[in-house]
C-alpha cells in the first residue's frame, strides 16, 4: 500500500523517544531542540498531565507529560534523572519525555502508515523500524484532543497574562 504524502513519509530523520518504557519518534522537522528538565511554573488548575510552563524567553510555553496523557503513568510522580523536554518546532508547546536517546536517519520502507482509528485522536501516524524495533511516530497535531488544545492555550493566555503584569526584570 502506497502511503500517503506527510510528514512521515517525507521525513528521513526522527527523533527517538522513551515515554514510560515505549519507544516512540517525531521527525526532526517537527523539533525546535531538546532541553534538559528545567523548573517548570505549575498552575494549580494544570490537571495531571499538564506537567506545567517552561518560561521560553518571556513566553510560557505548555509542557505535556506525554507518559501522563497515555496513560502509561498514574498520578505526579518525579521526572527521572534523564528527563527532557522537546520543543515542538513552532515554539509553542514542549513534550516531557523520560528520555530523548538518538537520532536516526530511517529509508521510506521502514515506514508503515497508521489508520488514524487504531490510536486515540490518531497520535500515532505510523510505525517506523529501527534497529529491528516497532517504534511510533507521533503525530504532533493530534496528540491532544481539539477541546484539551483549547483548555491548554487558555491556560497558556493566563499565564501570558499574569506575566505581563510583572515588571520586567
Amino acid at each position: 500500500m502506497a502511503l500517503p504524502e506527510t510528514a512521515y513519509t517525507r521525513a528521513s530523520s526522527y527523533l527517538l523517544l522513551d515515554v514510560a518504557g515505549q519507544a516512540c519518534a517525531l521527525p526532526r522537522e517537527a523539533v525546535r531542540e531538546v532541553l534538559p528538565l528545567p523548573d517548570l511554573f505549575q498552575p494549580p488548575t494544570g490537571g495531571s498531565w499538564l506537567a506545567g510552563f517552561l518560561n521560553l524567553g518571556g513566553n510560557p510555553v505548555p509542557v505535556i507529560d506525554l507518559a501522563r496523557l497515555f496513560g502509561l503513568r498514574a498520578g505526579r510522580s518525579d521526572p527521572g534523572l534523564y528527563a527532557h523536554l522537546v520543543v515542538v518546532a513552532d515554539g509553542g508547546r514542549a513534550l516531557l519525555v523520560d528520555r530523548a536517546s538518538d537520532l536516526v536517519s530511517v529509508t521510506p520502507d521502514a515506514v508503515r502508515a497508521v489508520e488514524p482509528g487504531q490510536t486515540l485522536n490518531g497520535c500515532v501516524e505510523a510505525e517506523i523500524t529501527v534497529r529491528g524495533r516497532l517504534v511510533h511516530a507521533l503525530s504532533l497535531a493530534r496528540i491532544l484532543t481539539e477541546e484539551e488544545n483549547g483548555r491548554v492555550e487558555a491556560l497558556a493566555r493566563a499565564a501570558r497574562s499574569r506575566l505581563a503584569d510583572l515588571p520586567a526584570a
